[in-house]
């Protein structure tokens, strides 16, 4: 199937590396302009420079998505040089302090609802002012296979990521009449500077024992989360809206 977002625009967040960089390629590589948003300033720019370099069309956004006020800037930056947003992929998150919950921080908590659930919510919020005044659009905010289950010391992770879900459904309700889909996808075990960051941290072992319980015997790759953001964005799913996708190798049918 030949999947092509020709005179189409999409925004991706957390772009600067990881899934949000595999996911903002494909979307050019599929003809899209693509605004790459992300914290890191520097880097995201280098991200958007690499994809012009090769004749893409691509901006660069310094982004920090737990700010309402740099989202919405975000959006309007987005729709200034683009003309419109089509489509989105409100990928931007971090890890949690591994801590059981009794020991958890009150900071980390904080940190955690404020990128990963609210910054998904904020995003949500503008991309859809924009998309409602089209009467179009799609979205795919970011779960994770920490949204359908629980997992030791990383309560708060996985609280925020199961609220994704929830947000998910209850915006895709709102909108399924008004041409307007959104959906979530729950990566499993992909290998991402995020992983690297988690074998630093001492969950090496951690990660071992999920790869070696993955049905398929193997970690995921950026590029095939990438590949279910755009069918879901896509009018080849035209008729799903509100799922929430794991991509995870067969995981979560244990």
């Amino acid at each position: 199937m030949n999947i092509s977002f020709e005179n189409r625009v999409a925004l991706v967040t957390g772009a600067a590396s990881g899934l949000g960089l595999a996911t903002a390629r494909a979307f050019a590589a599929s003809g899209a302009a693509v605004a790459l948003a992300d914290w890191n300033e520097d880097a995201v720019r280098h991200a958007a420079d690499a994809l012009t370099a090769e004749g893409y069309r691509a901006i660069a956004i310094r982004c920090d998505v737990s700010d309402d006020a740099q989202v919405e800037a975000m959006v309007g930056h987005t729709v200034a040089a683009f003309g419109r947003l089509d489509v989105a992929y409100n990928n931007a998150g971090v890890q949690n302090v591994l801590a059981e919950t009794a020991d958890s921080p009150r900071d980390d908590y904080d940190r955690i609802m404020a990128i990963n659930l609210r910054g998904v919510w904020s995003c949500m919020k503008f991309e859809l002012q924009q998309m409602r005044k089209q009467g179009s659009g799609a979205i795919v905010n970011c779960s994770s296979l920490g949204g359908l289950v629980g997992g030791a010391e990383r309560g708060t992770y996985h609280a925020a990521k199961h609220g994704v879900i929830g947000l998910t459904k209850s915006a895709a309700l709102e909108y399924a009449a008004r041409g307007i889909r959104i959906n979530a996808v729950c990566p499993g075990l992909i290998w991402t500077p995020m992983a690297d960051q988690m074998v630093e941290g001492g969950q090496g072992a951690a990660l071992e024992a999920m790869t070696a319980s993955i049905p398929m015997g193997r970690h995921g790759r950026p590029e095939e989360i990438a590949d279910a953001v755009l069918w879901l964005c896509s009018g080849a799913s035209s008729y799903v809206t509100g799922q929430s996708i794991s991509v995870d190798g067969g995981f979560i049918m244990r």
